[in-house]
């Protein structure tokens, strides 16, 4: 087994290495996405557009759900399987960028995925907006080899076009709906659909061309929605779709409760991951309620919490009554990579430092984005922090043990203070002050997204899950877009979660 990011820097993908063969997969063409392009944000305006005049996601999502169900899709959206007790399917989340940081995943995915009965998209299938012609290059052409079904839960960026690809290409090819009536002049519902950005018209020859890429009889597959369960050997794998504004709508919400019931042990894959940056957030439910209260029932019987959202992996062993959920963050699969080092100390639902795993490690988010902003800025003397330096300063201002040892002679200077403040580095709960949470939470919201790189290390993640009658065993997977980390995955974390 290859070296990961906790036992060598060039584990995590640092240094001089023979760079991966991710390019040859890639096509001729490849429109880079940019969230620091006033284009790109003005395009995927819908998410702000719901918050100021109202969200119109769970009306629009029950149309969808309506329109599946007449086309003959199972009342209680569950997919029965024939799986055996023994079988194995991959995660991915944030998957559709369409650039160097999505292919640089595909080796290793399907290195690792070998054998596995089929794979699970966890949140944004296709950045910016979900748009039908981006599929061809951002889902079926990096997924082409992979030959297995693929299922999916759209996140917020595959809600910009009320989700109209997304049900075209996972949902037995679901025509568009009708257009709703007017609302009244200047109201609220008025001023959303005058700015609201409406889809293009399908090339309808395009997404023709574009299918033929997974045109096997062993990859396709049929949801009965943008929310649906999995009867899959011994575990019923439930999926949720958190819309534009990561919460349910009521008639969800009502789905969720039913189909959760029963002593059979569930996965919940949630584009809006209940646990994340060492805070809970337990997800609403419209009416009352949230997510996380039925993750918790012990009738349930949940053994772990999936959701994408956020670039990057992190897991919480939470303790709920005696037993131990899983909770999961597995957004790495394809976008730009979201900071770990402005992560405070963890201490969240009584998980602490001991138990978190994150990847990448503080150390190598710290000195990824040190190197991005000198680059960006010319400042590349004063900013640019070597892996080492990084790992130091972290856990100096976090007062842990790192995952990875730093250099014996590395020196935590006044230089590497400056620039792990400025960059929002996280810090101790104790020595929080009130400034210096708003400083992180700044840096996370306007600094971290954007086109970050095209050269590795990209520190990209997926999963890969072995279940068998007794147990589950979750693997994080790292790729780095080197070719040593291509040839063979490094496993980054990994739990062993019982069943019974």
């Amino acid at each position: 087994m290859s070296d990961s990011s906790r036992d060598t820097a060039q584990g995590a993908g640092w240094g001089s290495a023979e760079p991966g063969a991710y390019k040859q997969l890639m096509p001729d063409h490849v429109e880079k996405v940019s969230w620091l392009n006033p284009r790109t944000l003005w395009a995927a305006r819908n998410g702000v557009l719901a918050s100021w005049f109202g969200d119109p996601t769970g009306r629009t999502r029950g149309r969808w759900v309506a329109r599946r169900q007449t086309a003959g899709a199972p009342a209680d959206k569950v997919i029965r399987r024939s799986d055996t007790d023994r079988f194995s399917f991959m995660v991915i989340g944030d998957t559709g960028e369409g650039d160097d940081s999505q292919y640089a995943v595909v080796p290793g995915f399907l290195k690792a995925s070998r054998g596995t009965d089929f794979a699970v998209i966890a949140s944004d299938v296709i950045y910016p907006v979900g748009s039908a012609r981006d599929y061809e290059d951002k889902f079926f052409r990096p997924y082409q080899d992979y030959p297995a079904p693929i299922y999916a839960i759209p996140g917020n960026h595959d809600w910009y076009e009320d989700l109209g690809a997304f049900m075209r290409v996972f949902c037995a090819d679901t025509p568009p709906l009708a257009p709703e009536p007017r609302p009244r002049p200047l109201s609220r519902a008025w001023w959303r659909a005058l700015l609201w950005h409406r889809p293009r018209p399908t090339d309808e020859q395009r997404l023709a061309t574009a299918r033929k890429l997974r045109s096997a009889p062993g990859q396709q597959a049929a949801q009965p929605g943008p929310y649906w369960a999995i009867d899959a050997g011994p575990v019923r794998i439930v999926g949720i779709d958190t819309g534009l504004l990561g919460t349910i709508d009521a008639e969800q919400g009502a789905w969720l409760r039913a189909v959760s019931r029963g002593p059979k042990p569930k996965i919940l894959i949630t584009g809006s991951p209940l646990y994340v940056d060492g805070e809970h957030h337990p997800c609403a439910i419209e009416g009352g309620g949230t997510v996380d209260e039925i993750v918790r029932d012990p009738e349930h019987h949940y053994v772990a919490a999936i959701g994408g959202d956020i670039h990057n992996y992190q897991r919480y062993p939470v303790d709920v009554d005696g037993r131990t959920v899983q909770y999961v963050v597995a957004g790495g699969g394809g976008a730009f990579m979201h900071a770990t080092h402005t992560i405070a100390r963890v201490s969240v639902g009584g998980v602490t430092e001991r138990d978190f795993r994150c990847y990448p490690l503080r150390g190598d988010s710290l000195a990824f984005y040190s190197r991005l902003y000198g680059r960006r800025l010319g400042l590349r003397r004063l900013f640019a922090l070597s892996e080492s330096e990084a790992t130091a300063v972290v856990a100096e201002r976090l007062g842990i043990e790192p995952g990875r040892a730093p250099g014996p002679d590395t020196r935590v200077t006044r230089r590497t203070r400056l620039v792990a403040s400025l960059l929002g580095t996280g810090g101790r709960p104790d020595r929080a002050s009130r400034l210096r949470l708003p400083v992180r939470k700044l840096y996370t919201q306007l600094f971290s997204p954007g086109s970050a790189t095209y050269s590795p290390p990209f520190f990209k993640c997926f999963l890969r899950l072995d279940v068998a009658p007794e147990e589950l065993r979750l693997r994080c997977f790292a790729a780095t877009g080197n070719r040593a980390q291509e040839i063979d995955p490094p496993v980054e974390d990994e739990v062993v979660i019982p069943l019974k």
